[in-house]
């Protein structure tokens, strides 16, 4: 390995230490989420953000209790359209909300798997499951671009604001892919660049554990989706996002090159 790769590679792992590090506190301590200015959710303000961000008053009052930290950047079961017997991968699940909200839309015949590197957010939600009684959902511990799911098992693939965080994202659409069944979907709700970042965001670690360094060009996203066989690719990019993301570094600029966007794509 060259110095040069080393160095990328060297960098790469202190960014996600820094990613797990902060998750993990937030999982202890239950405040939130993109970004670091001082609209970023605190437990009082969750509902609110929740809204803006696209959940209706009736999943956020039947989600279980302290599994909403206001973490994401839309929501992407407004997208998924769950059946009854559907069988759920949630990409990045923190605490498990989008998965209990998940587990009721597919009723006792379908199943939930949330999967996140963070063993505090998993003891988390693994918590929150045993005193809610969610017997149809499971979270394991693990990364996104080697997911601990066996092949074509899933139904339906969702995600949160999370695989921009990932330094290596056309792994993690071929391993979603894989465990994706024959007409399987994708709909996620995720960062995407509008044109590429200014060295100082780019280079940034807070800007990167904060979901916007590390926002792909939304041409590279699907790009990339295309790579890894998906077809009927759709990306909507989320314009009215520039009022909330302009907050998570506030003075920055960020606002001016990411939106949130909806990805959905079929295996």
């Amino acid at each position: 390995m060259t110095d040069k790769k080393k160095h990328k590679a060297k960098s790469a792992d202190e960014i996600r230490s820094k990613i797990r590090e902060r998750y993990g506190a937030i999982a202890q301590s239950e405040t939130s989420c993109c970004g670091q200015g001082a609209s970023c959710c605190s437990p009082s303000s969750q509902p609110d953000i929740s809204q803006v961000l696209g959940y209706s008053d009736a999943e956020l009052s039947s989600t279980a209790k302290g599994a909403n930290m206001g973490l994401g950047c839309g929501n992407p079961l407004g997208i998924a359209s769950l059946k009854p017997g559907d069988i759920v991968l949630d990409l990045g699940c923190g605490g498990g909300f989008d998965c209990f909200l998940a587990a009721q839309a597919v009723g006792k015949d379908g199943f939930v798997i949330g999967v996140d590197m963070t063993p505090n957010m998993i003891d988390k939600a693994r918590s929150i499951a045993g005193k809610e009684g969610y017997s149809n959902v499971e979270f394991r511990l693990g990364e996104i671009e080697h997911l601990p799911v066996a092949d074509a098992t899933v139904d339906i693939v969702i995600s949160n604001c999370v695989i921009n965080l990932s330094f290596h994202k056309q792994q993690v659409f071929l391993e979603i892919y894989r465990v994706l069944r024959k007409e399987g979907r994708v709909a996620i709700a995720d960062i995407v660049a509008l044109q590429n970042l200014p060295e100082e965001i780019r280079t940034n670690q807070n800007a990167y554990s904060g979901c916007v360094a590390g926002a792909a060009l939304v041409k590279e996203v699907e790009e990339m989706l295309k790579n890894a066989g998906f077809k009927d690719i759709i990306i909507t990019v989320k314009e009215e996002s520039r009022e909330y993301i302009k907050n998570w570094f506030p003075g920055s600029g960020v606002e001016n090159f990411v939106r949130s966007a909806y990805v959905e794509a079929k295996k």
